[in-house]
């Protein structure tokens, strides 16, 4: 019984050093594989008869379990791509297969990648060329993000870039840093400044004008500081949406700053940040000319009329230039006025024991009941990493030690292979006993 015990440790020799080529050969092959994780194969010793002083020993030999080390980061790598993402850190990109994708995304089992090269494809849907199509949180139209559960995969969807969409940009703030000159208000004064248009974009992306008049109040004598504002929109006919009688300080501490404001018509004028609450033929509209004070907004200095600073928000229509993935998972669109509108945010998965997860091809894995529940970060929050674009993560194989367990592993496999023709031919001799 010793002498088959020996022979079936040799067999189970040869088999677990057989499982450890497999997993060296697969290193090896995907040497130059993004995002891939290397298979590490451990030996543990089957024990028959452990009793102590026993007069025979029986051979349990060798057991081999081979684990894919998901939780090691390999090295990026850039590229030109602004659409290769790999991570620096922990977790995964939320990823499914576009061949089991429905209508929305939503019956597609969930799988998780550390790497990827996406690109749109004809509908616009970024995907890689082993059709691994990347998931995302929709932005609201002015984008910001809505809240969505995190333990769950109802609110991702694939994310869709469509290169031939216009977009524009409505112009809802305006600023208005304008000296009026202080000479127009002091008696006998008949000049009065030009009026002055203010460009600004509607809904529809249209370019229309703010035009506003500023009036002096000349009294008969001494000076009145005192001025009547109207603004008129071209998008309403040029209506008057609103009037205000503006009064300026002049002391000496705070002189040629707003000293009050009376509204005549049109929105309310707000002391706290300066700003007039006007309505346009698109919507509402705040105007800022400067609080009560403020050397900033708008001023009465001097004999001179100079808007100095008008700035305002919004853009015309605009064609797709560029799309990138930041650090936090913002997919950003770029257009060709200058507009920067955020799409989705793309989450990352964490999961309690990487290790644990099931490995499935193309360097994907999916959760098993020994990764435990996976949970949606924001990237660069809790336990997780960044999202880099323009990279990929590199393979996590090192070529030398793998050739280095290659020649460890031929010397075992052959010992073994000893081993069990040391035993043939000790049968041998048992069997040439009746000769």
């Amino acid at each position: 019984m010793t002498i088959s015990s020996s022979l079936s440790a040799g067999v189970a020799g040869l088999n677990a050093n057989a499982t450890r080529l497999a997993a060296i050969s697969d290193n090896i092959a995907n040497s130059g594989t993004y995002g891939y994780k290397r298979a590490s194969t451990e030996f543990s010793n089957l024990v028959i008869t452990g009793s102590r002083g026993a007069g025979s020993y029986s051979a349990g030999g060798v057991r081999a379990s081979t684990t894919r080390l998901i939780e090691e980061r390999g090295d990026l790598v850039g590229t030109a791509n602004a659409l290769d993402l790999a991570i620096a850190g922990r977790g995964f990109l939320p990823v499914i297969q576009d061949a089991a994708m429905g209508a929305n995304g939503a019956d597609a089992p969930l799988l998780m990648t550390r790497t990827g090269s996406f690109r749109p494809d004809a509908d616009g849907v970024l995907k890689t060329d082993s059709g691994l199509v990347l998931m995302g949180w929709p932005a609201n139209p002015d984008g910001t993000i809505p809240s969505f559960p995190r333990d769950t995969v109802s609110g991702l969807e694939p994310i869709v870039i469509n290169s031939t969409q216009m977009t524009g940009n409505p112009t809802d703030a305006i600023k208005l840093g304008v000296n009026l000159p202080a000479t127009q208000t002091v008696a006998g004064s008949t000049a009065v400044p030009p009026p002055l248009s203010v460009e600004y974009f509607g809904n529809l992306g249209l370019s229309e004008t703010l035009q506003v008049t500023f009036i002096p109040t000349v009294p008969a004598t001494g000076a009145s500081n005192q001025w009547t504002m109207q603004v008129r929109d071209s998008a309403s006919g040029n209506a008057l949406i609103g009037e205000y009688t503006l009064t300026f300080d002049a002391t000496r501490g705070a002189g040629g700053t707003l000293a009050s404001v009376a509204v005549v018509s049109g929105g309310a004028y707000n002391p706290a940040d300066g700003t007039l609450s006007l309505t346009v033929a698109g919507g509402p509209m705040s105007v800022e000319i400067g609080s009560l004070g403020d050397p900033d907004g708008l001023t009465q200095l001097s004999d001179i009329f100079a808007p100095s600073s008008i700035t305002k928000n919004g853009s015309p229509v605009g064609n797709l230039t560029s799309v990138e993935v930041d650090q936090n998972g913002f997919v950003n669109a770029t257009y060709d006025t200058g507009l920067t509108r955020r799409l989705y945010q793309v989450p990352l998965i964490d999961v309690p024991n990487p290790n644990g997860l099931l490995s499935l091809s193309n360097q994907t894995y999916q959760v098993s009941p020994d990764s435990g529940s996976f949970l949606l970060w924001d990237a660069k929050t809790g336990p997780t990493g960044s999202i880099e674009g323009f990279s990929r993560e590199g393979s996590k194989t090192d070529v030398a030690a793998e050739l280095t367990a290659l020649i460890q592993t031929q010397r075992a496999y052959s010992s073994n292979a000893k081993v069990i023709q040391t035993v043939d031919e000790m049968l041998q001799e048992t069997t040439n006993i009746k000769r």
